[in-house]
């Protein structure tokens, strides 16, 4: 056979070997985010709908709209599922036998499949960096727009609000006399959510907002649970918290809502809270696309079945390592979060441990597979 047959065997050696590779990664990315879906994404949408009162339309399009994010973590896990299960399945076949036996060793049958995983680290990280933070930013919006609509009772009369405390006891009740144009007018609020006191509120007018209902011109009560008036206040503006205060959650979407170059602009100006945390996520944004080689690499050699085992052990092995991958990750970055560890540090230590059980797996492989 010559040099030229040679490489055009080569060729088609990596089409079949990607073919398959690529079949059974568009199936892992379907499972893993539809498992991720199914849980995270569920409980949220119960959530956003039950707690919050957010429409299961825009519930349903913000848990849509964080797809890219998932996308992101399950990329590298499809990969490491298609490595397993193809190496597994060509080895049971004997294929891989057959292979070695034509001179063509490990390294250059794993060779498209470390190529594949390279191109999907930059998929990856492409879309951790132009597509998450577009993504995320309008979900937040969306969130934010569907939470100042809550409780606009536009067009009625004599409208009541109740909020309760944790155990179903009354929090606050409020009273609204009118909704005309989203504006509420002669509006009464009773106010029972500290102890030993109740408030009344009583203004001429307010609006809701993500951080609460909003009152112009009226008059507070302090009262105490005996019935004596402790205190009595005019106000120009007031507001009233209630449910979940957007405007905190705006802040634990920042790192999803920044590319690493915006991050790092981010966290140079003075004064950043959970500065910690976001440097972590900047290194993060950089380690996770890169997972996606550390798991081809402890996956390879662990693909190679024994001769003596004749059942597909892939799934198996890829659920494994996925699953010490994260257990790591989240040892690491809680050790990162805590200060005992620098962040670059948190965020590439799994990726380190991985890489060197790989290296070590996959020379022992290759130069010990008979």
């Amino acid at each position: 056979m010559n040099l030229v047959e040679k490489y055009q065997n080569l060729k088609i050696l990596d089409k079949y070997i990607l073919k398959q590779v690529i079949g059974q990664f568009i199936m892992g990315v379907l499972v893993f985010t539809s498992i991720i879906f199914a849980s995270e994404g569920f409980i949220t949408l119960i959530k956003q709908i039950s707690t919050y009162g957010v429409p299961f339309k825009v519930a349903l399009m913000i848990i849509i709209l964080h797809l890219p994010t998932v996308f992101v973590m399950t990329i590298p896990m499809g990969v490491l599922l298609a490595t397993v299960m193809t190496l597994n399945n060509l080895s049971l076949l004997s294929e891989i036998t057959v292979m070695r036996a034509c001179g063509i060793g490990l390294n250059r049958i794993a060779k498209p499949i470390f190529i594949f995983a390279i191109v999907m680290s930059l998929v990856s990280f492409s879309i951790n960096e132009f597509v998450v933070p577009v993504m995320t930013k309008q979900a937040t919006n969306l969130a934010l727009w569907a939470f100042g609509q809550k409780n606009i009772p536009e067009g009625k009369n004599n409208f009541t609000f109740k909020e309760l405390k944790e155990y179903g006891t009354l929090k606050r009740l409020f009273y609204v006399g009118q909704c005309k144009n989203k504006t509420l007018y002669n509006i009464t609020l009773l106010d029972n959510s500290k102890d030993g006191t109740i408030q009344i509120l009583q203004a001429r007018e307010g609006k809701t907002s993500p951080e609460g209902w909003k009152f112009d011109k009226g008059i507070i009560y302090t009262i105490s649970d005996d019935g004596k008036i402790l205190d009595t206040a005019m106000f120009e503006q007031s507001d009233a918290m209630f449910g979940m205060d957007l405007s905190k959650e705006m802040n634990k979407n920042i790192a999803n809502e920044h590319n690493f170059i915006q991050l790092l602009k981010y966290l140079s100006k003075p004064n950043v809270e959970k500065k910690q945390e976001l440097m972590i996520s900047l290194y993060d944004k950089i380690a996770l696309p890169l997972m996606t080689i550390a798991l081809v690499l402890i996956g390879v050699p662990l693909a190679i079945t024994p001769p003596r085992v004749r059942y597909n052990r892939g799934f198996l092995f890829s659920i494994l390592i996925i699953f010490v991958y994260y257990l790591v990750r989240a040892f690491s970055i809680s050790l990162g979060e805590a200060g005992t560890l620098v962040p670059a540090m948190a965020a590439f230590l799994p990726n380190i441990i991985l890489s060197v059980a790989g290296i070590f797996i996959y020379y022992r492989k290759v130069y010990t597979i008979t």
